[in-house]
């Protein structure tokens, strides 16, 4: 496919037949999302939310961001399959499947296009339901059809999910630079904790149990959202580690290569612009800057571990109804826990690597719920 003469940020590779395609595809998803009870819309965005989530790591760990390397299409195609005469050139100008495209790839980075395409949709279904019901007054429509709720929530989500979408377009036109890449994941969950705030609050609406305001302390409060909080900056340091091929710097644990004080260069790990494995100036980035990032994302997950757990604890004697969120949120972590030290210790093994990404996520999701549920005072 020849280069595009556009700016790299503004790249739409798909042809005219392709893209006709694609929305319709996008509308099937409208039409679906239009026919679903708002609850379980809402519900069901957020869970296909934390799939992509995990599915997002997935692309990362097998190396396939650029198994297409243009965007939103395959050079320029809707599917891989139709694009095997470019693939099969860009094997063969790589050398091998060992590069970073090959037909697996390709199709690894095409479905998480897909999935991300069709939460989207339901999202626009969201905010065109919510301005329905802002503009209706026929009951049966409001109860069946349309959102019960205004559009502030709906057109939040429609903001989010947007830049999310440029954002991985991003990730490919820019070649995955890692600013970009791990920009993409935080998206992704900003994306999920809102979606995760807005089901409980149709929750709330309904009057289920699971929903109830539980009274508690502001003490409680503010070490729930401190955890909400240091969980999410960790995330964030296992973006970076992520997305500038870490996790091997440092063998061993909890010694890093053997030892408490390893040569670490902060500077040069934590300088945000720049391509990936490289410095600003172009020259390679070195080990030791790998090894500081690998080493504050496990200083960070010392720091969460302590908040957490003092959050459970007092969760727990605060008040009965919140014991199972408490023992679940605790459960979560020693899971986290074990499968950081097993992605450390077996040097990332694919499975145990997409776990890490995906419990993390849900880790968050159990916070916010049990922030949502003391949000009232005493």
């Amino acid at each position: 496919m020849p280069a595009s003469t556009e700016p790299i940020i503004w790249q739409f590779s798909l042809s005219t037949i392709n893209a006709i395609i694609w929305f319709v595809l996008l509308a099937l998803a409208l039409w679906m999302g239009l026919r679903m009870r708002w609850g379980r819309l809402v519900a069901i965005t957020a869970f296909l939310t934390l799939d992509l989530i995990a599915f997002g790591a997935f692309v990362r760990l097998t190396d396939s961001g650029l198994g297409c390397p243009d965007w939103p299409g395959c050079y320029g195609q809707l599917l891989p399959a139709t694009a095997s005469t470019q693939i099969n050139a860009a094997i063969a100008e790589q050398g091998g499947t060992h590069g970073p495209v090959s037909h697996s790839k390709a199709w690894i980075e095409m479905l998480h296009r897909y999935l991300a395409s069709f939460i989207g949709a339901l999202i626009l279904v969201m905010f065109v339901r919510a301005m329905v019901a802002r503009f209706t007054r026929a009951r049966m429509l409001l109860e069946q059809t349309v959102a019960p709720v205004g559009v502030g929530w709906p057109f939040l989500l429609l903001i989010v999910v947007a830049a999310q979408g440029l954002f991985g377009k991003w990730t490919v036109t820019l070649k995955l630079m890692p600013i970009v890449v791990t920009a993409h994941l935080m998206g992704g969950m900003l994306l999920f904790a809102l979606l995760l705030w807005f089901w409980m609050i149709e929750r709330a609406r309904q009057g289920e149990p699971g929903a109830r305001a539980v009274r508690v302390g502001s003490g409680v409060r503010m070490l729930v959202w401190g955890a909400v909080f240091a969980v999410t900056v960790q995330i964030f340091l296992g973006g970076w580690v992520s997305t500038n091929y870490a996790v091997v710097a440092c063998a061993g644990f909890p010694a890093c290569n053997g030892t408490f004080a390893p040569t670490l260069a902060w500077s040069d790990g934590f300088t945000w612009l720049r391509a990936l494995a490289r410095n600003p100036d172009g020259t390679f980035l070195s080990v030791e800057a790998l090894r500081a990032i690998h080493w504050a994302h496990r200083i960070g997950a010392l720091i969460v571990t302590i908040v957490v757990v003092l959050a459970a604890v007092r969760l727990l004697r605060a008040d009965s109804a919140l014991r199972s969120l408490a023992m679940f949120i605790k459960g979560v972590l020693l899971l986290q826990i074990l499968l950081g030290v097993a992605t450390v210790l077996w040097a990332q093994p694919l499975l145990l690597a997409t776990a890490h990404n995906f419990v993390a996520a849900v880790l968050l999701g159990g916070l916010l719920v049990t922030a949502f549920r003391i949000r009232g005072g005493r």
